[in-house]
């Protein structure tokens, strides 16, 4: 029994063949990473006349190959 199945010429003939992009046009494609954290704090005292206080930040990085 074959792995492959075996094609015939009529079937070989059928098939669409495409030419590649030159090795420039394929190495154009830039790759971009992004990376983003979130961080957030808040603290109350739990007691009478308390004050909640809270600060968040954010930092956002971006990777270019």
């Amino acid at each position: 029994m074959d792995r492959y199945p075996v094609l015939c010429d009529d079937e070989l003939d059928a098939q669409v063949v495409e030419l590649l992009p030159q090795r420039e046009t394929l190495w154009s494609v830039t790759v971009i990473n992004v990376i983003g954290v979130n961080i957030a704090l808040a603290i109350n005292a739990a007691s009478i006349h308390s004050a909640a206080y809270a600060t968040a930040g954010q930092q956002l990085a971006v990777l270019m190959h």
